[in-house]
């Protein structure tokens, strides 16, 4: 069974799209097929793979306007079992797009435009993650209408919560009418820099309120996962032995162990 699973959070900076390229990569080397789908205008699992715009034809952009089809669409990376979906700036007017075709035609469905085009390929692979725009706008509902489940990155830092009670409304909406069996895959800590005190205290705060959903993988602040996008490599690639590399595949073991794939 495929598992569609997006990267959600509508707070910036707290690592969805580090996340996204890097669990998609630690998938892949568990031998499991996995496509990456970058639903973010900036583009930036994109380029962290080492694509630019010269490197494609489609984009996601095109695909959920129905201007290409989606095996078009679709890039095979030079990484172990890792194609993607690129991006690029033209997704950047999707929602002002989306919303006119709505008032033009009322049959159209602006948030299910993701979903009628994955159908395609979804036997394909094992995983399919969606990197979504620090945004809740319509790319990130066509994403959670279109996946089985969320994860949710938290950066171990002050205001850590903020906007999350907004996001958990998000989610319950979708659950409520366009899809019922979205869940909440995990929470997962991000960015902890061990040496202060406030991320502790923060991992204890977001395990009291999320208990159970908090992988118990955290990921560390490190400059070297930093770096590794500015090269075009997730990190199992920049740096195999790094502390990060080990954490990204320790929470690839614990999304595969919480499916039983």
């Amino acid at each position: 069974m495929t598992k569609i699973i997006s990267l959600v959070n509508q707070k910036g900076g707290v690592g969805k799209t580090t996340t996204s390229i890097n669990l998609a990569a630690a998938l892949g080397k568990l031998g499991k097929k996995v496509l990456l789908i970058d639903m973010d205008s900036q583009g930036n699992a994109t380029t962290g793979l080492g694509l630019n715009s010269n490197d494609f034809s489609h984009d996601i952009y095109e695909l959920i306007t129905g201007r290409c089809e989606i095996k078009d669409a679709i890039i095979k990376t030079k990484f172990e079992n890792l194609s993607i979906i690129p991006s690029t700036i033209n997704l950047a007017g999707i929602d002002v797009e989306f919303v006119k075709k709505m008032l033009e035609d009322n049959a159209f469905k602006q948030n299910m435009q993701l979903k009628m085009r994955l159908d395609a390929v979804k036997k394909d692979y094992d995983y399919i993650i969606i990197d979504c725009q620090p945004s809740l706008g319509l790319g990130t509902m066509n994403a959670l209408v279109a996946s089985d489940s969320v994860i949710i990155p938290v950066q171990c830092e002050f205001y850590a919560l903020d906007g999350i009670a907004l996001l958990l409304n998000t989610i319950i909406t979708i659950q409520s009418g366009m899809n019922p069996n979205l869940r909440i895959e995990g929470v997962l800590l991000t960015m902890l820099d061990g040496r202060t005190n406030i991320g502790l205290e923060v991992i204890e705060e977001i395990r009291k309120y999320f208990k159970d959903k908090v992988f118990n993988t955290i990921i560390p602040r490190l400059v070297r996962l930093v770096e590794a996008p500015s090269h075009g490599k997730p990190i199992n690639e920049y740096d195999p032995t790094s502390r990060a590399t080990e954490a990204y595949a320790n929470l690839a073991k614990e999304v595969i162990s919480r499916d039983g794939n």
